[in-house]
């Protein structure tokens, strides 16, 4: 029994050894992709000890049903890749209330975000290709694997710090727009 505890110990320094080094070498900037209707930029995202900072790529607003009201509006930061999407809010600390995460998939699926290596509570908005919002998972437990499932198709994603839907009255049937 005690050869088989150490034999996980080893691994387990082990694997964290790796990570260290793999993290120090990354450690000062992540390069990520954005596309837009007038070519390829790249864009350099600090990381500092409090996680990836936030990038600005668009502005967001929240449409009440009748889409006469502006009950809010936000900047943007766009997940439009694979590894973006992956990414996410991952290792952030912090974010501010006029702040959000916009994910971006190319066709219409039910979808489910979790809260792995995510340390803050998020209200997780899901968005039907029309721009309405079909589900919202509200307060989700930082760094949580649970499914956290959308029950209806839908097309994009807005992630906002928890609690966000219900301070600013954004419900299901509401709508969004955005610009990049």
């Amino acid at each position: 029994m005690q050869l088989h505890l150490k034999c996980i110990l080893i691994a387990s320094l082990y694997v964290a050894g790796c990570h260290q080094s793999n993290t120090s070498n990354n450690s000062n900037a992540v390069e990520t992709n954005t596309s837009s209707n007038t070519g390829t930029t790249t864009e350099a995202a600090t990381v500092t000890s409090n996680g990836t900072t936030f990038k600005k790529q668009g502005t967001l607003a929240f449409l009440g049903k009748s889409g006469a009201d502006t009950l809010r509006k936000i900047d943007i930061q766009l997940a439009q890749t694979d590894e973006q999407r992956a990414d996410g809010l991952m290792y952030r600390k912090s974010m501010t209330d006029d702040q959000g995460m916009l994910f971006i998939f190319p066709d219409m699926e039910e979808r489910a975000f979790w809260m792995k290596n995510t340390y803050i509570s998020l209200d997780i908005i899901y968005i039907a290709d029309n721009m309405e919002i079909v589900s919202i998972q509200k307060y989700a437990t930082p760094l949580s694997e649970e499914s956290l499932p959308s029950y209806k198709k839908a097309k994009y994603v807005l992630e906002v710090n928890g609690g966000f839907c219900d301070k600013y009255h954004v419900a299901y049937g509401d709508k969004i727009a955005y610009q990049q």
